[in-house]
């Protein structure tokens, strides 16, 4: 007879998660997942795989638990830009305040496209992945925008979904790095200037 396992795996992951997202992928050792799990190495091994596999498996759960969010955002019926801008001052507003009262974690997408991606080709298809996804959402709300009349005809809603996604990127950067919080309100207005 099978034994049941002792763990709630998708706890687990979750806990790992936050784990990977507070220390990043080469300073969190076996040792570390082990004590902050509270299960035995060898269930992690035959649940998870390897070290880098359950890091991969926590960036996808990342990835699954911001995208609908995102989009149930900018997919909202009725005027566009709105939303947008209250999406470019909500990325600034988390950013200045990364770090408050714990570690400055940053973005999970964008801690493994500084950390990982560079030398491995899994992460760096996950954290395109996630980068392409945020894009498409951003340039679908902008061609409604456009097509609404809040975005001038001229303006090109991909170029401006991709700044907008540079903007953001940028924006967990310079939060993850220190107070940066009056760097961060300038460019996110003047951001949303462009929009005008």
């Amino acid at each position: 007879m099978a034994r049941t396992k002792e763990f709630d795996p998708e706890a687990a992951l979750q806990s790992a998660l936050e784990l990977f997202w507070r220390r990043g992928y080469e300073a969190t050792s076996m040792a570390d997942l082990v004590d902050h799990l509270g299960i035995a190495r060898a269930s992690i091994y035959a649940t998870f795989g390897s070290k880098r596999e359950l890091y991969l498996r926590a960036l996808e759960r990342y990835g699954r638990q911001q995208q609908p969010v995102l989009l149930a955002e900018l997919s909202q019926p009725g005027p566009v830009l709105p939303a947008v801008r209250a999406l470019v001052r909500r990325f600034a507003g988390e950013s200045a305040a990364d770090g408050e009262g714990g570690p400055r974690r940053g973005c999970f997408v964008t801690n493994t496209a500084v950390e990982l991606a560079p030398h491995d080709r899994d992460a760096a298809r996950r954290v395109e992945a996630s980068l392409l996804h945020l894009e498409t959402v951003l340039t679908a709300a902008l061609v409604r925008a456009r097509a609404q009349g809040e975005l001038p005809e001229g303006r090109d809603p991909q170029a401006v979904a991709r700044m907008l996604l540079v903007l953001f990127q940028g924006m967990r950067v310079i939060g993850k790095a220190g107070d940066g919080s009056a760097r961060l309100g300038d460019a996110a207005e003047q951001a949303l200037a462009l929009l005008d």
